[in-house]
């Protein structure tokens, strides 16, 4: 199977109203019955997509059968990835850039949620390590429920330099970590900012908690001693949003 793919009526149907020059071909299952899929198809059409109407057995050659793909699935000719100059352009061209770095999330599953909080959170980059982190395959972009196609992801090669970077650029760099009390409620969290979240089994690495200016935790009051990483990226980052706007309001 080709791994330039998406999959599933909302991710499909996001990128085509964002980028969809990079859709390149489009397989629906015959005989499925659904508004939203014949909705999604005319304006496909209209934008004038190849779409291939297949049987059960050419559609399961592009996807598998046991994959929520609601009978459709894309092949794409360009995903939301960039190197790292494009991390550059933005630093040099956003007033205040709203970044999340994800450090070794290496579940698919995780990093599509990631980058669904994100874009839900209107950051202006998500940067990853090129290793030690899962690829963008057809799982992410199904996850991300279309946030990869309006939010960039920049691979980058050494971590440990970007952050340095974004701290000569007066960025803020944000750790996080379930084993300090540090409250991030407790703390002005102000972009310029990154917000560094770590795998769930082990956290930030030693190398990248070194080069942030400060490492947060979120206060837990039950039994439960750590979140999700998806969820635990969503409660970071829209508490920066609250600041700020509570900041533009005062």
């Amino acid at each position: 199977m080709n791994n330039n793919i998406i999959f599933g009526i909302h991710p499909i149907d996001a990128l085509q109203k964002t980028n969809h020059q990079s859709l390149q071909e489009v397989f629906i299952l015959k005989d499925v019955n659904n508004n939203r899929l014949n909705l999604l198809k005319c304006s496909l059409q209209k934008k004038g997509i190849k779409i291939n109407l297949v049987d059960r057995k050419i559609f399961t050659s592009k996807v598998k059968d046991d994959c929520v793909h609601q009978g459709i699935v894309a092949i794409v000719k360009y995903i939301n990835q960039h190197h790292e100059e494009y991390l550059y352009k933005i630093i040099k061209n956003v007033q205040k850039p709203f970044l999340l770095i994800l450090d070794c999330i290496t579940d698919p599953h995780n990093l599509g949620a990631c980058i669904r909080t994100a874009d839900a959170a209107g950051v202006d980059a998500i940067v990853i390590p090129k290793k030690r982190s899962a690829s963008i395959n057809k799982t992410v972009h199904k996850v991300a429920s279309g946030g990869l196609a309006n939010t960039p992801v920049i691979r980058v090669t050494n971590l440990a330099r970007i952050l340095c970077l974004l701290k000569k650029q007066n960025i803020l760099v944000v750790g996080t970590s379930d084993g300090l009390n540090n409250n991030l409620y407790e703390k002005t969290l102000l972009p310029p900012i990154a917000v560094v979240i770590g795998s769930e089994s082990t956290g930030i690495r030693y190398l990248t908690r070194k080069y942030c200016d400060i490492i947060i935790n979120i206060p837990m009051y039950g039994i439960v001693s750590s979140l999700n990483v998806s969820v635990a990226t969503g409660i970071c980052l829209f508490e920066i949003i609250r600041q700020r706007n509570m900041q533009k309001n005062q």
